[in-house]
């Protein structure tokens, strides 16, 4: 035992002795670790490269609008348009930084909490963790996969720490700004702004900006606000959480804090695109990508901005009136064989229809001496029905085309009157070339094409003289003195299969051609077929409904007298011309 008591003694004296020699040793240790892991953090950062974008989150949308700005459609793979930071107002940007990421203006491009917290995890089997910065938000949606390892983890923090030291917050922030999720489909503030307010990101104001970025912390739940009420009241939560974070950091003053009022959603789930729209955006985008010299995936792709000539407005009122009775299988209607006289050419022979017939409406709006077309209804449902029958249906022409008899008409009018089924945009040009005065002027469906802010292509009126302005005058005080009404009218038929009917003065030139036919069955292709009595007095409706919508009631008609130099002698300024 006393052996046993003096090895311990010496041990613990040579512990004591050795004590300080160990203590430094681990401490060289401990430091040439850490020297090594900085040594290896800097070259991993040297070495570390700033990843081009995805393909995909470079891919825009092209949006089309009407006449008037309003939100027509849209074409491409994703739903995004790139905008420049300048068009998205500050106090959305700090609604986005309230939200996501506070400290974004002064961090480094990385949260070291975030991460240390994201990686013990991913180490312990956790479930996913946020709280990253903005910067590696978008280092990790833009650049990166979406894959969850320490790897991809340390990878994301050296870029956006690299990214941080190399680009501009504003960069960094336009970037993100550019391609966050929000939901709906959008990617992006701008599209974000159509999808959930029908406005471009400019015009958000602060209880907009401020949703919109209460909606990235879980776009996929959010996204049903104004539609489903315990969502919407959990993301008015988090609204009042981020106004008072920007009412806190002076991003807004306390008056606009207490002014703001939770906004209104567009409805959500959005209802079918096919419908109408899709007409009017095939010929805006054809137009369009030839005006750019580019196919039109390539103008799908682009990120453009096309401003089209319509008035969206006129052409709903116009689907309303003409899917009151045209475009459907006919079923006759009482109480309208009185109207027959009022629409011109006396009462049509009761056809009783044998077997199914549809009838065709089709309805053409311009204006004369500039050629913008302000409606344009091909049918009834793009979905059913992709061909447009205004632009490329052939109508039998008949009576329509007699004004037109034994006058020497110049290109691209020469061979009118030759022309046994006109299309109804063809039709209602030559009579607008009457209305102008001789003046033919080509139609055009874009007004003007802009992306990022630039102006890549504005319209202007293509005229020419086809027909002189005698034959012109002849024509239109033929017209408007066989009616004694303050507008031209025309109205002519191929027997009982076509009805034709135009009406104009100085302002507008609007054409509605009916047609009927025995729609196609199995190998049986579709056959003409007569016109209902009631084609007559749907006309007039019809015609009567949209140019009132477009120019006010026919009875009192008091057009603008303002002058335009650009339009013919005598012509004066379009109704809704482009602006």
């Amino acid at each position: 035992m006393a052996g046993l008591r003096r090895r311990l003694v010496k041990r613990r004296i040579r512990i004591r002795r050795t004590r300080g020699r160990r203590l430094r040793r681990a401490i060289v240790v401990l430091l040439a670790l850490l020297a090594n892991l900085v040594g290896a953090a800097v070259v991993a950062y040297h070495l570390t490269k700033i990843p081009e974008p995805h393909p995909e989150t470079a891919m825009q949308s092209t949006v089309f609008v009407d006449d008037h700005g309003d939100y027509l459609g849209r074409r491409g793979p994703v739903d995004r348009q790139e905008i420049p930071l300048s068009q998205v107002p500050r106090y959305v940007q700090e609604a986005v930084i309230a939200a996501e990421n506070r400290s974004f203006r002064t961090d480094t491009g990385i949260s070291p909490r975030a991460i240390a917290r994201a990686a013990w995890s991913t180490v312990s089997g956790g479930g996913r963790q946020g709280g990253s910065t903005i910067t590696q938000q978008y280092v990790k949606n833009a650049l990166l996969s979406p894959q969850q390892s320490l790897s991809r983890k340390a990878r994301e923090a050296l870029i956006s720490i690299k990214l941080d030291r190399t680009r501009s917050k504003d960069e960094i922030l336009r970037g993100y700004l550019n391609t966050v999720y929000f939901g709906r489909g959008a990617a992006g503030i701008q599209s974000a702004a159509r999808n959930y307010f029908g406005v471009d990101a400019k015009d958000l104001t602060v209880s907009q900006g401020a949703a919109l970025a209460s909606v990235i912390n879980i776009p996929s739940y959010y996204e049903k606000a104004g539609s489903d009420p315990e969502v919407t009241a959990k993301l008015v939560d988090r609204w009042e959480w981020v106004l008072d974070a920007m009412a806190h950091s002076g991003a807004i003053t306390s008056a606009q804090r207490a002014a703001a009022r939770f906004p209104a959603f567009r409805f959500y789930p959005p209802g079918d695109t096919d419908g109408q729209r899709q007409y009017l955006i095939d010929a805006a985008a054809s137009e369009a990508a030839d005006r750019l010299g580019i196919t039109e995936d390539q103008l799908a792709r682009g990120g453009y901005t096309v401003r089209t000539t319509f008035d969206l407005t006129a052409q709903d009122a116009t689907a309303e009136l003409a899917a009151d009775g045209t475009d459907k299988k006919t079923g006759e209607k009482s109480g309208e064989k009185a109207a027959e006289e009022k629409a011109g050419g006396g009462k049509r022979a009761e056809v009783k229809p044998t077997g199914d017939v549809r009838v065709h409406t089709a309805v053409v709006a311009l204006v004369p001496g500039d050629g913008a077309v302000r409606v344009l209804y091909g049918g009834a449902d793009y979905a059913g029905q992709p061909f447009n029958d205004a632009r490329d249906g052939a109508v039998e022409a008949g009576t329509a085309l007699q004004p037109f008899s034994g006058m020497k008409l110049l290109a691209p009018l020469t061979d009118l009157t030759r022309t046994a089924a006109p299309t109804p945009l063809r039709l209602a040009s030559a009579y607008a070339t009457a209305a102008a005065h001789g003046v033919y002027a080509t139609p055009y469906t874009v007004a003007k094409i802009t992306r990022a802010g630039r102006t890549l292509y504005e319209a202007h009126p293509r005229t020419r003289t086809a027909m002189t302005r005698a034959d012109a005058g002849m024509i239109t005080k033929f017209l408007y003195g066989r009616l004694d009404a303050p507008v031209a009218t025309q109205t002519g038929a191929a027997g009982l299969r076509t009805l034709w009917r135009t009406t104009y003065d100085e302002h507008l030139t609007l054409t509605v051609a009916l047609f009927a036919e025995h729609p196609a069955k199995g190998k049986k292709a579709a056959l003409p077929a007569p016109l209902p009595y009631t084609a007559g007095s749907r006309s007039l409706s019809v015609s009567e409904g949209v140019w009132s919508k477009i120019v006010g009631t026919v009875e009192g008609h008091d057009p603008a007298a303002e002058p335009n130099p650009g339009l013919p002698t005598g012509q004066t300024k379009p109704i809704l011309a482009t602006r």
